[in-house]
């Protein structure tokens, strides 16, 4: 499953749950579910125009996902915590729109996805063939619906213990959190350039 592994995505969902609550973070899960769903349907489509053109800017792609990351990194790291804890003491809706479309332009600037999903689905084009096409739509079907019941329940499980932080721990969440997506923002920036990917990756 492409959603599972707890890289930057991940930690940025966690944080959103244990700040907004667990809507909050599903609907940030749901983001990078669609974006993985949609990486999903070049490869099952065999857009291969598509990947050639993701494998040729996959440095510029990079770049500016890890610029985001770094970012987003720092903004939470420099939030002021009082507020966050205000209003995570009663969360309403408000900026899960704007949740959602970041944790989907941060998965979409991975766009290396494409590649993932194509091993996983090596033979299942859908071109011309009704029966190749419903099995291309369950799978698509089952990468939204396994994306979304993972972030649900990752969601579900942190928010779990949510309550139990106090102002003190909501400010070493977001230090800890917002340092940890900006490190890993900053490590894929420097693995843009060959000289340090090949020293990162020996």
């Amino acid at each position: 499953m492409a959603s599972i592994p707890l890289g930057p995505i991940g930690v940025l969902i966690i944080q959103k749950t244990l700040q907004k609550g667990r809507l909050a973070g599903f609907i940030s899960g749901s983001g990078a579910a669609v974006a993985d769903t949609l990486f999903a349907s070049i490869a099952v489509l065999g857009l291969g125009f598509v990947i050639n053109f993701i494998q040729a800017q996959e440095f510029y792609f990079r770049l500016v996902g890890s610029i985001f990351l770094v970012l987003v990194g720092l903004r939470i790291f420099l939030a002021n915590t009082v507020k966050q804890f205000k209003k995570s003491q009663a969360p309403g809706k408000r900026g899960m729109f704007g949740d959602f479309m970041t944790i989907f332009f941060l998965t979409l600037s991975n766009p290396i996805a494409v590649l993932f999903f194509g091993a996983m689905f090596a033979g299942a084009s859908v071109f011309g063939d009704a029966h190749s096409a419903t099995t291309g739509l369950y799978l698509l079907l089952g990468v939204l619906l396994g994306g979304s019941l993972w972030w649900y329940a990752l969601s579900t499980i942190v928010d779990l213990f949510r309550k139990k932080f106090r102002l003190k721990q909501m400010f070493w969440i977001n230090k800890i959190s917002g340092l940890i997506i900006a490190i890993l923002g900053f490590l894929v920036f420097l693995s843009c350039f060959d000289p340090i990917k090949s020293f990162l990756d020996s």
